[in-house]
């Protein structure tokens, strides 16, 4: 059996001798994890960037709960990786869905939410553009997962968003990503060290 859905690349990691333990992020499906034959190769190097928007043909063998998968970039979102501020961004927020979701759960709202905040990151000439896309996109995965949460306020200034941001860090962190999953938390934290620099 075989499918394909548009999705949000969000990490990898080696899997033998050439291959990658994928997982991306769709509309339909939720997070799935998949094996990429080849994709620590050259030819998938910059396709399997977090943040690209890809599609993902997923194949599915009798008696195996792991699809293989097929990656094909739709946008690229490589280039950032060299800018510090959205790069950092970037990993953490695909980071925190990565480790957070369940897999096979559809959550269109976060994959949509997601996929603005990349835009946005991708668009804004700083980040002040952005930032309140992030505190909305963590809210929002608080909220879908079961822990509340409330919007941001409108018109926040950059001293009030950063206090938000750190509350949102208390609540992720406790929450989240106790535990096993609690070194996740350095990608945000390098990330708000960052944009604290912006003061």
């Amino acid at each position: 059996m075989t499918s394909a859905a548009a999705a949000i690349f969000l990490g990898a990691r080696p899997q033998g001798e050439t291959g990658a333990m994928a997982r991306v992020l769709t509309a339909e499906a939720g997070l799935i994890a998949a094996y990429v034959a080849g994709g620590r190769g050259r030819m998938m190097r910059a396709v399997m960037v977090p943040g690209n928007r890809v599609t993902a043909e997923l194949s599915y063998r009798p008696g195996s709960q792991l699809p293989f998968a097929r990656i094909e970039l739709e946008q690229s979102r490589a280039a950032l990786i060299t800018e510090p501020l959205p790069a950092a961004a970037i990993q953490w927020a695909c980071a925190l869905t990565a480790a957070t979701l369940p897999e096979r759960q559809p959550y269109p709202a976060l994959h949509s939410a997601l996929e603005g905040l990349l835009e946005a990151i991708a668009l804004a000439p700083s980040a002040r553009g952005w930032v309140t896309g992030l505190i909305g996109y963590e809210t929002l995965l608080l909220s879908e997962l079961g822990y509340g949460g409330e919007a941001p306020a409108a018109g926040a200034d950059w001293a009030q968003q950063m206090a938000m941001l750190g509350i949102l860090e208390r609540r992720l962190a406790h929450y989240l990503l106790a535990g096993d999953r609690r070194d996740v938390m350095g990608a945000r934290l390098r990330l708000t060290e960052r944009l604290a620099r912006m003061a």
